[in-house]
């Protein structure tokens, strides 16, 4: 009897090698309630439907409101620059010292009548509850949730604190110079300090006792539907200050901000044909940090993002603005743009993922689910990709992936379990059994018979086809140790299967009595693939 027909007929007696007998297997991984998915699957995008009778309504309102509320706008911008020129004068684009002064008296006054004014010419009926705290009491705002924006209301109902803002920004006509009146802290993209510089100054401003502005900062960083919370970033609670948080809130029967992600003319638009606009801006008592959160400020805005999202009633996620970044390219590449977002924040964390990292990893989901419907991917999909047949093994290995059991896998799945269990089954030492394993004869290589013999026992498919899967790994009529290597590291997703046929060993093994488990396996080849001298391949020397 052959080397190959041994090891076919060991696996045999495994228990579970055959078709349609799952038999003894590892363990499954268990379902961590931290990967649970969101409460929220997509906060950032929001469909809203608006019927015949509404078209009809906005229509008529628009003929006449649409022209006098662009008129007011235009005229109260006009009336506003030359207090933020007064403002402004003789400062430089990134102001080192306060306005102070008759200069910040007139211009915060009159700015803030203005703001007001341009506010009720758009529509907007404002609603303000709770007391504005000082600067000595609340040297930072924090507002949310941050939906389009519309929300700048709130940094006039704050009485103009000032605003971390794009350097482009301010660069802007116009409203440029009306920025800079509320001596914004300016983000530069190409500078590669900039964020280092930016945390810098927001802690100056936040410790000078009062003597500069208040800060508002929408810590979400990006806009979202306002059916959750997202991840707050930190920059707002480094300081270690005490911060007040302000509340938003839409209560229209038709959600204008909604359409957040509409271009900025087409959302304008849809509000100055609205008869009015209800915003309530909620002033929420002055949260302090303790010792703790003063050295932790991830912990110091966890808690007061809990705090703000049980007093608006909706839940929290782990999502970030790197999870629109994904959404947007799983749109590029014709997924859903839904299929992109995996709560980047926890993900990231608890897996020690990058961005790159998951954006890799979105281009091969997107190479095995794109021929599917809604950008998921079946057992179909999984079997095609991995070039092997539908059999009891994969649909364990699929079940593993499938974490929510809902027989199909979503992009986030597809992350979580390339980390969870194909990456630490890809370690160099399982490599090296793996290829013994495949190599039957000990020669250094595995030939395309030793390939499909081990596979068909182990995947307990006899008349299996490996032809178009060895291909793809040999540059040649057979598999060196180099080449089995490169191919393992760069497709974590065949880890688990490489490692099957030796999982159905040892639970054989350890079946059997003792006197026979001491008898050497078939397995343990005298030469290590990293050993193997006489070799012509291109091994690496370990």
């Amino acid at each position: 009897m052959s080397r190959c027909a041994q090891a076919a007929a060991v696996a045999a007696t495994v228990p579970g090698a055959g078709v349609g007998n799952v038999g003894i297997r590892p363990p499954m991984v268990p379902r961590q309630a931290s990967f649970f998915p969101p409460p929220v699957p997509n906060p950032f995008v929001q469909q809203t439907q608006i019927g015949s009778a509404r078209r009809v309504q906005i229509f008529l309102l628009g003929i006449i409101l649409l022209p006098i509320r662009a008129l007011l706008v235009a005229l109260i911008l006009l009336l506003a620059w030359p207090f933020a020129a007064i403002s402004t004068v003789c400062c430089p684009e990134k102001q080192t010292h306060p306005v102070t002064g008759w200069r910040r008296k007139i211009t915060q006054t009159a700015l803030k009548f203005l703001g007001r004014a341009m506010f009720f010419s758009m529509g907007f009926i404002v609603a303000v509850k709770g007391k504005v705290a000082s600067p000595l009491e609340a040297p930072v705002f924090v507002a949310a949730p941050h939906s389009t924006f519309f929300d700048g209301i709130a940094c006039i109902v704050a009485g103009l604190p000032s605003m971390v803002s794009r350097n482009e920004n301010a660069q802007a006509p116009l409203i440029g110079r009306l920025l800079r009146a509320v001596q914004p802290v300016l983000v530069s993209r190409v500078d590669p300090d900039s964020r280092k510089n930016t945390i810098n100054e927001i802690i100056k401003r936040a410790t000078s006792g009062g003597e500069w502005p208040q800060i508002l900062v929408f810590p979400e960083g990006t806009c979202t539907n306002r059916s959750c919370l997202i991840t707050f970033k930190p920059g707002a609670f480094i300081p270690g200050v005490p911060v007040q948080p302000i509340l938003l809130r839409y209560p229209n029967k038709l959600v204008n901000s909604s359409f957040f992600f509409l271009f900025s003319i087409q959302l304008c638009m849809l509000t100055f044909c609205q008869l009015f606009t209800k915003v309530e801006v909620e002033f929420m008592p002055v949260q302090v940090p303790n010792d703790e959160e003063k050295n932790d400020p991830v912990l110091f805005a966890s808690r007061v993002r809990n705090l703000m999202a049980e007093a608006l009633g909706i839940p929290v996620t782990d999502h970030t603005y790197e999870d629109c970044r994904l959404m947007i390219s799983a749109g590029q590449l014709t997924l859903p743009m839904e299929a992109g977002l995996v709560e980047f924040t926890k993900i990231s964390q608890k897996l020690k993922l990058d961005w790159d990292g998951v954006r890799r990893h979105l281009d091969e989901y997107a190479s095995i689910a794109s021929s599917s419907k809604g950008g998921r991917i079946g057992i179909e999909e999984f079997a095609e990709y991995l070039k092997l047949p539908v059999s009891d093994v994969l649909r364990q290995l699929f079940a593993l992936f499938d974490r929510n059991h809902d027989g199909s896998i979503d992009f986030r799945e597809y992350v979580i379990g390339l980390a969870v269990l194909c990456h630490p089954a890809n370690t160099e030492e399982i490599i090296q059994v793996a290829f013994k394993l495949f190599d039957v004869d000990e020669d250094g290589y595995i030939t395309e018979e030793e390939f499909s013999t081990i596979l068909q026992a182990s995947l307990g498919v006899p008349d299996l086809d490996v032809s178009g899967l060895f291909k793809e790994i040999a540059q040649g009529y057979s598999i060196s140790y180099e080449e089995f290597k490169i191919f393992a590291l760069k497709h974590p997703e065949y880890a688990k299967i490489f490692t099957t046929y030796l999982e159905l060993q040892t639970c054989h093994v350890f079946s059997l009595p003792k006197e026979v488990q001491t008898a050497p396996s078939i397995t343990s080849n005298k030469v290590s693939p990293e050993k193997h001298e006489d070799s012509t391949s291109d091994k690496k020397d370990d």
